[in-house]
């Protein structure tokens, strides 16, 4: 019996687990190792942040979920490989063994140049640590509203842009329902480039920041941040002689993959993903496989985004199916341009594709709400089955 070991629970493998329950392999034993029994989805984690959603609207019980694919479930953290013996190192168990192997762990933002960063600012990534704080925080300004409280984002790409959005959105309801005043919030957005979502068009970063502008979102751009500090309250000082003084500090940076994974041996990228070929299977090691943001496909970079993600779960899961049958495995390549839909925090979205941009306007944030939530009700419904037995 071939041991096929899954590592994390992300978008890519819930897929491909809810694809193994439907379908079961023969002669495989399936084993999932994550260190979250309740694993967020991106898409939702915008409106989660403005209060749109609760936790368990955007969220999947990969609990639930291993059960339905009949998989053994290890609530642990994988921390390195041995690629020569084929076991997964991980950080409370023994190691585990497997013949096939796909890693789905996500990334984190790049802290390592930045002194400070590590030990005094809240990195987006994981979602579900982030959440955790974002949680207290939330808790704690309800408690004392009448306290002003300074947060800054270090990042302007889509995922830092969209954060102020519904970051202003929430606490703004908060002061609201308290009659505070709105300017106890003072919200900061820092980013290194000329302007913002330099990924998109110029037009949409016009648009962006006159929008933050609006809503008194204070943008600081061609800022490089080079040092984060605390006394009484955390500093953040940038090489233009920039510095501000905050309460939180948000940090939306670069993607980065886990440390661990470099050093496995396995190849990757200068930022240390996992390279892999047209199967989503690493270029040096044919046993494992990797999908989601850990994972660069060699032929078809594409940026670390959750629609690929999602993308990738069902192609994944075809070839771990025909890796473990020895059958030939098929190719995948994913689309070129993809449609961002950015909420503004106000159940408003922008669309935005290639040069093409339009909004914000209510339609596209219920044409989200939509794509969102039949995405989460597939895995939803694993679980009602599952209470049905």
């Amino acid at each position: 019996m071939k041991k096929l070991v899954l590592i994390g629970g992300g978008h890519s493998h819930a897929i491909a687990l809810k694809q193994l329950g439907i379908n079961p392999l023969s002669n495989v034993e399936l084993t999932l190792i994550t260190d979250v029994i309740q694993t967020p989805y991106s898409g939702m984690l915008p409106g989660y942040i403005a209060g749109f959603y609760s936790f368990n609207q955007c969220h999947i019980n990969l609990q639930s979920l291993a059960q339905f694919a009949q998989a053994k479930l290890y609530i642990d953290s994988a921390i390195g490989l041995d690629l020569e013996k084929n076991l997964v190192i991980c950080k409370n168990n023994s190691t585990i063994p497997f013949d096939i192997l796909s890693i789905d762990i996500g990334s984190i933002p790049t802290t390592l140049t930045i002194p400070g960063a590590i030990k005094y600012t809240i990195p987006v990534k994981p979602i579900s640590q982030f959440l955790q704080y974002w949680d207290q925080l939330i808790e704690k300004i309800k408690q004392n509203p009448q306290e002003k409280i300074r947060l800054a984002i270090v990042g302007g790409g889509a995922g830092g842009v969209e954060l102020a959005f519904n970051i202003h959105s929430h606490l703004t309801q908060i002061y609201q329902q308290f009659n505070q005043p709105l300017n106890q919030l003072e919200l900061h957005l820092i980013h290194s480039g000329n302007r913002l979502l330099s990924e998109r068009n110029s037009d949409l970063s016009r648009k962006v920041k006159t929008i933050l502008a609006n809503r008194n979102i204070n943008v600081h751009l061609n800022q490089t941040v080079s040092n984060i500090d605390q006394n009484q309250v955390k500093i953040i000082r940038c090489t233009s002689g920039l510095t501000l003084e905050c309460d939180r500090i948000f940090l939306v940076t670069q993607a980065s993959a886990s440390p661990w994974v470099q050093k496995t041996g396995i190849s990757t990228d200068e930022r240390g993903f996992i390279l892999v070929n047209n199967y989503l299977q690493s270029i040096s090691h044919p046993q494992v496989f990797a999908a989601g943001d850990i994972a660069t496909m060699v032929n078809y970079p594409r940026p670390k985004a959750g629609v690929f993600a999602v993308r990738q779960g069902q192609p994944l899961f075809e070839n771990l199916k025909r890796s473990s049958q020895e059958k030939p495995l098929k190719s995948f390549i994913p689309q070129k341009e993809f449609l961002t839909l950015i909420g503004t925090g106000d159940q408003k979205a922008i669309a935005s594709k290639g040069w093409f941009n339009i909004g914000p306007n209510s339609l596209f944030w219920r044409w989200k709400d939509y794509i969102d939530q039949k995405f989460i009700k597939q895995f939803k419904g694993i679980i009602s089955s599952l209470l049905k037995i």
